[in-house]
């Protein structure tokens, strides 16, 4: 079982003079139910190296015993710090890829162009694509083989509207996830703000927030087996 994690290489809150980047636990649960299933994980950013951290979810109230088991073992930090280039790798290397959240997606992995292509070359290949909180941000620009959006039609959820109020950047990102769902076609699903919540439609699995992804992961898993 290959799986691939694709992660965020942009640190930049907009020009809010603020980082963003990864945020830890949307790695960290997936990361440990992957490899406790024994599955083969591969690391990949958009420039390699060490994707930047969001600040915000290393405090106390966002670590999870998740996070607590990354900052214990060395091999899995020393895995993170050394991801390798996106651009190096394809579809018919992995059997799944996951995305984690943060806030970084919205910036670069909506817009590049190597993740496009791998997250469509996947499906194309009927492999499952995974996505948790911002990270359905990638399904942006992803077009079924008729030209509609891919998400058209099909059950999607991931960061609401009323959560990035709460976190006060509605007016810092880029777009707002729950609009580009809806504006893409997507039958857009929640619960409330902060609770877990993931919607499974075919090939594709979406979580709303932070609190979605062992659920998103553990969704995943189940498709693949």
């Amino acid at each position: 079982m290959q799986i691939l994690m694709v992660m965020t290489s942009h640190e930049k809150l907009g020009d809010s003079g603020k980082k963003t980047g990864l945020w830890l636990e949307e790695f960290a649960a997936p990361y440990y139910l992957f490899k406790d299933a024994g599955a083969d994980i591969t690391l990949a950013t958009p420039q390699g190296g060490m994707p930047p951290i969001d600040p915000n979810s290393v405090e106390p109230d966002a670590l999870t015993p998740a996070t607590e088991r990354f900052e214990a073992d060395a091999s899995a930090k020393a895995q993170l710090a050394n991801t390798f280039e996106l651009k190096d790798f394809s579809a018919f290397e992995f059997d799944a890829v996951f995305y984690p959240g943060g806030h970084g997606p919205l910036w670069d992995l909506a817009e590049d162009p190597h993740s496009i292509s791998l997250i469509q070359a996947m499906l194309a290949a009927n492999k499952p694509v995974a996505a948790v909180c911002h990270a359905p941000g990638v399904l942006r620009h992803i077009n079924a083989a008729d030209g509609l959006p891919w998400v058209s039609g099909k059950r999607v959820t991931g960061f609401s509207n009323s959560e990035e109020a709460a976190a006060g950047l509605t007016d810092i990102v880029p777009f707002l996830v729950e609009d580009m769902l809806k504006q893409n076609g997507g039958e857009y699903h929640k619960a409330d703000d902060w609770q877990p919540h993931i919607e499974t439609d075919g090939l594709l699995i979406t979580g709303q927030n932070p609190a979605s992804s062992a659920a998103t992961a553990e969704a995943l898993l189940a498709l693949l087996q």
